[in-house]
């Protein structure tokens, strides 16, 4: 079962491994490396529901998704969901890579057993837990991997088998990714897995690898820089680059990303991030498990974006959040290139609607009226401006054989406008007791009044057809009664839709209320 040729024709995907091509049914020989990380950009996905196009997929997991609670042992339920959903992706014909934890917590339980069984009688009936690391006895990480790795790899094997895909086991170090040759081999042997249709499963050889405080200074001379290698989420987006992922999904134990720590007093979670937000967030602690925090995750998705992969953070916990992200749902923080040159999030627009709306609720009767009415004589005095970006709607709609009855509901002309601004005028006239009428007044007890006032609906999202006259009617009733707008039209009507719009928020700017409307291009909605 693979995905719809289609999906190979999207533009965004025509990438090849940087060490070898993969056709369906034959596998080329290695060429030339083209590793040049630092140097190479590829196109991002901009929306949210362009990620059903990625093909070639990174998926990390981090120990605090995969470690129980009480961090010993594994989560074997959460874990079994997760491979379920690769494993789909992976049969539906997509490249799938996972970064994963774990081997340090699954022997972390094997070398407490042997600790417990070396103990004197004495520490054996103590009270206190001498496995703990409170209690001082530290079990060395570093072995606990080594005795952990086979059996980590063993349950995958064992999961993946259930259906019927097969599993890789590849271990690198952090000096792996700074040495050229070691860094070619590597990228080989992951272009050979993927050609042969298995699933490479990544981590870092804790059993040797140096102390993940090391810094980029310590590097040897000459060796190749990249991003700093702390930790699973810099590996991971390393990784990500390297073999040109369509898009890096970074699972943590969070909800996604944060503009201060979960746990404070208006903490809000940020459904998209771009550059421009990095001084609007504060970082808390690590978790306990891991070796990075939030703050980590940050660099890493951040890094990988300006080297081309798309990635979205997101809470491990959630059922189907793999499934979810790719069918381009509002699930976790989806990191997309700064909005400037790219349409703005709909979750931005909405949040920006919601703002004009109560700046819209805080003006007087006459002055919504007032920007009723200069929209009104804007559709009059700006005809020709409209009806240019009119007939360039018209023109591709006759050369895509659009059927006459549509074409008249799309075209406008100088009589329509006019009307429009009667109509438009009349709203306007009628729309000073829209807000703040008392419609019931009820005395309950002295001193106790209920009254029944109209008061606006907040933020309305309208879907329409390619009849673009529809806009301005339907962002002046909104503006009328103080309610923010989205406004989704049909694709024929674009240009003109785009043109209408610049004269609502003309209007709207003269009440300072310029966002309280706004346009949404594309099919990513809010859900």
């Amino acid at each position: 079962m693979f995905l719809n040729k289609s999906l190979a024709s999207v533009s965004l995907l025509k990438r090849s491994f940087s060490t070898s091509v993969w056709r369906a049914g034959s596998l080329q020989g290695p060429r030339q490396p083209n590793i040049l990380t630092e140097k190479r950009k590829q196109a991002t996905f901009t929306e949210r529901s362009q990620l059903k196009y990625a093909r070639r997929l990174v998926v990390k997991l981090g120990s605090a998704v995969i470690t129980r609670e009480d961090n010993h042992g594994l989560a074997l339920g959460r874990l079994a969901s997760i491979v379920e959903q690769v494993a789909e992706c992976h049969l539906e014909g997509r490249e799938v890579m996972m970064v994963t934890s774990g081997a340090v917590a699954f022997g972390s339980q094997k070398l407490a057993q042997e600790l417990l069984m070396s103990l004197s009688m004495r520490e054996t009936l103590s009270p206190k837990d001498p496995t703990r690391v409170e209690q001082g006895t530290l079990l060395e990480p570093r072995a606990a991997a080594a005795v952990g790795q086979s059996g980590l790899m063993s349950l995958y094997d064992a999961m993946f088998a259930q259906y019927g895909v097969k599993i890789a086991q590849v271990l690198v170090t952090k000096p792996d990714f700074y040495n050229e040759e070691t860094r070619n081999n590597l990228f080989c042997t992951l272009s050979e897995l993927i050609s042969l249709n298995i699933v490479p499963i990544i981590n870092t050889n804790d059993a040797v690898s140096p102390p993940m405080f090391l810094k980029d200074d310590d590097l040897p001379v000459g060796s190749k820089k990249g991003i700093a290698i702390k930790d699973n989420d810099s590996l991971s987006a390393m990784l990500s680059a390297e073999v040109q992922a369509d898009l890096l999904i970074l699972m943590s134990d969070v909800d996604g990303i944060y503009n201060k720590p979960p746990w404070e007093d208006g903490a809000k979670l940020m459904h998209t991030y771009t550059s421009n937000d990095r001084h609007v967030i504060e970082f808390g602690k690590k978790s306990k498990v891991g070796t990075g925090g939030m703050d980590s995750k940050v660099k890493a998705a951040t890094w990988a974006l300006d080297r081309g992969v798309s990635v979205v953070i997101c809470n491990g916990m959630q059922e189907k959040a793999i499934k979810t992200i790719i069918a381009g749902r509002k699930v976790g923080t989806f990191f997309t290139e700064s909005t400037e040159g790219f349409s703005t999030p709909v979750d931005v627009l909405a949040e920006n609607a919601r703002i004009g709306s109560r700046q819209m609720q805080a003006l007087s009767p006459e002055q919504r009226a007032n920007a009723v009415n200069h929209l009104a004589d804007l559709l009059v005095s700006r005809e020709e401006f409209i009806l240019q970006a009119n007939a360039k709607d018209l023109a591709e709609a006759k050369r895509h054989g659009l059927a006459k009855p549509l074409l008249s509901r799309l075209s406008l002309n100088s009589a329509k406008l006019k009307n429009l601004s009667v109509g438009l005028k009349q709203i306007a006239e009628s729309s000073l007791q829209n807000v703040g009428r008392v419609l019931r007044h009820t005395r309950l007890a002295e001193n106790l009044e209920l009254k029944q006032v109209t008061v606006p609906i907040g933020v309305l999202l309208v879907i329409f057809e390619s009849r673009p006259d529809s806009l301005p009617q339907v962002a002046a009733l909104a503006m009328a009664s103080a309610n923010g707008l989205l406004l989704k039209g049909g694709k024929e009507a674009s240009n003109s839709n785009k043109a209408l719009m610049e004269l609502v928020k003309e209007a709207l700017a003269t009440v300072g209320a310029e966002n309280a409307v706004s346009l949404v291009s594309s099919g990513n909605f809010i859900f």
